[in-house]
């Protein structure tokens, strides 16, 4: 019989999650706690989120240990941690049965009436917070997981009622398979992760798959203006709703203003006008990430004026376009989690559509081997702010067996300078800087380090 987190919730079982601290982890603590669960866990370091976990009754060690799994029922652990771990070892030898992350969150899941579940190689997180708020304006009492704090719910996890689920469905090692979407959105599709996939049509396969997963009676959204996600739903046997700019699309924007980089435009479902929508986010990307979220809303009988109160009450979640301050010398400091150069590319699009004299971006490209694979791109990328400014590769989980650097970067990029530290890197754009300018600090790893380090002169 295949392995459920459902017994162990009803017996109230302990529960052990292994790299306790991380995003989609901590949330799920947080709601198996809610249901009187009994928590243990483990990570490498204490963290605010951990030692909220902490008053709200889990127990965590911070090392990974074989005795840590000691009286646990079942282990849930992180695609991140493998089977050498110490406490996966443990568990093997005890026969307690380990799971992981994305499996658990698609057994509650299918709790839930509606399902929303939001994928893309770009704009989960973004989309999943602007679904979050309409959902929230309509009053439908949503359960939310997000990938990065939204002040809106406080957090990353909102335990709300049981007909409404919106997730954030990542793609990386198949994450997103194990969920249950009665809507699925796929908003993009471009080539990533090819750590772990072998090329787009790997990508697509996959994305094909998790459209598979909704029912009959569910709804596939997807983007009209990518070829990629086109090619992903053609001849699906599921109904697809389509978004974008171009004509054809079943949900579109027409009137389409441009306020300094934010955005103003009428959302037309199937030709005729569902919301008059004012963005509270810079950039074309946020109006298409808008789009998909109105499609959404609208086949859940979501009505239009929610969907405006709730795009508009998005000011954007931690990381995503984040004003940092203002330096003495009157340089604004934003930070933006884009890590992919297509992100990249769309947020200094959305930077040179606002009222800036330079960008200047500090850049920490995330893995070598996203940074080896799509190497032009990148320096294509860097190539639309004014001023690159490089940080060391930021290695995640993995060693330089590439023998590609930043350096390599700067080399191909016009005026571009590559530093090995952020004190460095600090102390240049601190130099640099003047009244007027942007500086932009960019990339999924700890680079955001170095915004208050420029308002701590």
């Amino acid at each position: 019989m295949a392995l459920s987190i459902k017994p162990y919730i009803e017996n109230k079982e302990t529960i052990h999650l292994i790299g306790i601290g991380g995003v989609s982890m901590n949330s799920l603590a947080e709601l198996l706690l809610s249901m009187g669960v009994p928590v243990t866990g483990s990570d490498r370091a204490s963290s605010p989120v951990t030692e909220r976990l902490e008053r709200l009754g889990a127990k965590i060690t911070y090392a990974h240990l074989p005795e840590n799994v000691e009286g646990a029922a079942l282990i849930v652990r992180t695609a991140a941690v493998h089977d050498d771990n110490p406490e996966i070892i443990r568990a093997r030898a005890l026969g307690v049965p380990v799971m992981e992350r994305a499996e658990a969150w698609g057994h509650l899941m299918r709790d839930y009436r509606n399902v929303v579940c939001l994928s893309g190689t770009h704009g989960k997180t973004t989309s999943t917070s602007m679904m979050t708020l309409i959902m929230m304006a309509a009053k439908l009492d949503p359960t939310v997981m997000v990938g990065s704090h939204l002040p809106a719910i406080d957090g990353t996890l909102r335990i709300g009622g049981k007909g409404y689920f919106v997730a954030e469905s990542c793609e990386y090692t198949n994450s997103f398979l194990k969920f249950a979407p009665t809507v699925a959105v796929v908003l993009n599709i471009e080539e990533d992760h090819l750590d772990f996939f072998k090329d787009i049509d790997d990508i697509i396969h996959s994305f094909r798959a998790f459209c598979e997963l909704t029912p009959m009676g569910g709804m596939v959204v997807a983007n009209a203006d990518d070829e990629n996600v086109l090619r992903c739903v053609r001849g699906l046997d599921r109904t697809v709703r389509t978004f974008g700019l171009s004509a054809g699309a079943d949900v579109r924007a027409d009137e389409i203003t441009d306020e300094n980089g934010y955005y103003r435009f009428t959302v037309l479902v199937g030709g005729k006008p569902y919301a008059r929508v004012r963005l509270s986010v810079p950039g074309r990307h946020n109006m298409m990430n808008a789009l998909a979220c109105c499609a959404a809303a609208e086949f859940l009988g979501v009505p239009g004026e929610a969907a405006e109160q709730g795009l508009e009450a998005f000011t954007g979640s931690s990381r995503r376009f984040q004003l940092v301050g203002k330096m003495a010398c009157g340089a604004t400091v934003v930070d933006d989690y884009a890590h992919h150069p297509s992100e990249m590319c769309a947020t200094l699009a959305a930077a040179r559509e606002m009222d800036f004299s330079r960008i200047l971006c500090a850049f920490q490209p995330h893995t070598y081997t996203r940074t080896k694979a799509l190497f032009n791109e990148f320096v294509c990328a860097l190539e639309r702010c004014d001023q690159a400014v490089l940080a060391p590769i930021y290695a995640a989980r993995e060693q330089n067996t590439i023998g590609v650097s930043s350096h390599d970067l700067a080399e191909k990029v016009a005026g571009a300078v590559a530093f090995d530290s952020f004190e460095e890197i600090a102390a240049y754009l601190r130099k640099e800087a003047r009244a007027g300018d942007l500086i932009l600090t960019m990339g999924a790893g700890n680079i955001n380090e170095v915004g208050p380090m420029l308002l701590d002169e």
